[in-house]
């Protein structure tokens, strides 16, 4: 995978107008427009020209941008076109390229192209993320962090990263906004996002997720699996007993989600490297059927 950059734009392209928004001689509400050269920067990372440079914008704005006066138009409306055109192009895709995969892979193989991570990793890669228009206070910090962290899965990390969601918005939004200014053309838009999104995960790349996993290599092996959180823990803190020991456990305070499967690798890595086992059997249905039942309300 490509290096994620810090900055993909020379200096004289990088967003900087909007850092002095309400300068002293700026009206109250003044919210700057977008510059020719830094419309250009984002049209070359793309490989596409805009008709209509609003939408680069429009695409662009984040609502904190206008804090702390009334808000004005975001990109709300262009991310909820390109989520669905993203999830109708790459749907066809996988389908025409898989001729005789059966829908549950398939349907794996499409959210892999087009879920948080995959799309957070294509605005880095690209620089994407550095014409984004903001006053989140933590949101900068929050994409270095996640930046630093892709070099720990070449790939995707199945559920172990928390990429924060607007990298994934801007994506959309930007889709959505190329989809509005071709007439509503999805082969463009597929054009465009197949550079992006380069390489795409295909079947022989497709990763497990870490609890899926976990319950199979334990069907597999005639283990007992338990997930629990204790729910007098404000850090999320999960563990996972395998017949009954503590053999996982992973804490993350801002979403139960990643912590659970944390927990989950952790108990796979060290189940593996007891046993000595590197790759387990398919799912069978009925380890799927207690994936999707996994409860971690409480222990």
């Amino acid at each position: 995978m490509e290096s994620p950059p810090h900055a993909t734009a020379s200096a004289d392209e990088m967003p900087s107008i909007w850092k002095e928004q309400h300068a002293q001689d700026a009206p109250p509400g003044f919210v700057p427009p977008m510059g020719p050269g830094e419309v250009a920067a984002v049209e070359s990372l793309l490989g596409y020209e805009f008709r209509d440079k609003a939408l680069v914008e429009e695409a662009l704005t984040h609502g904190s941008f206008y804090y702390p006066y009334r808000p004005g138009v975001t990109y709300e409306r262009l991310e909820y076109l390109g989520d669905a055109v993203l999830t109708c192009v790459v749907s066809r895709e996988v389908f025409l390229t898989y001729g005789q995969l059966q829908p549950g892979p398939l349907t794996r193989l499409r959210a892999a192209n087009v879920d948080k991570e995959k799309l957070a990793r294509v605005a880095v890669v690209h620089g994407l993320h550095n014409f984004l228009r903001h006053k989140a206070p933590n949101l900068d910090g929050q994409i270095t962090d996640f930046i630093e962290e892709l070099s720990m899965y070449p790939i995707h990390s199945n559920g172990l990263l928390d990429p924060p969601k607007v990298l994934c918005d801007v994506v959309e939004s930007l889709i959505g906004a190329i989809y509005c200014d071709s007439n509503f053309n999805q082969e463009i838009v597929w054009q465009v996002f197949q550079k992006l999104a380069d390489p795409l995960i295909s079947l022989e790349t497709l990763g497990k997720h870490p609890v899926s996993e976990l319950f199979e290599f334990c069907q597999k092996t005639r283990r007992g699996v338990k997930i629990v959180k204790d729910e007098w823990d404000k850090n999320l803190t999960v563990e996972v007993l395998i017949d009954g020991e503590m053999v996982g456990r992973a804490t993350y305070a801002q979403k139960k989600e990643i912590a659970q499967n944390r927990a989950a690798k952790a108990a796979l890595d060290k189940l593996k490297g007891t046993l000595g086992q590197s790759q387990t059997e398919p799912m069978s249905a009925e380890v799927s059927e207690q994936f999707n039942k996994i409860d971690l309300t409480g222990s």
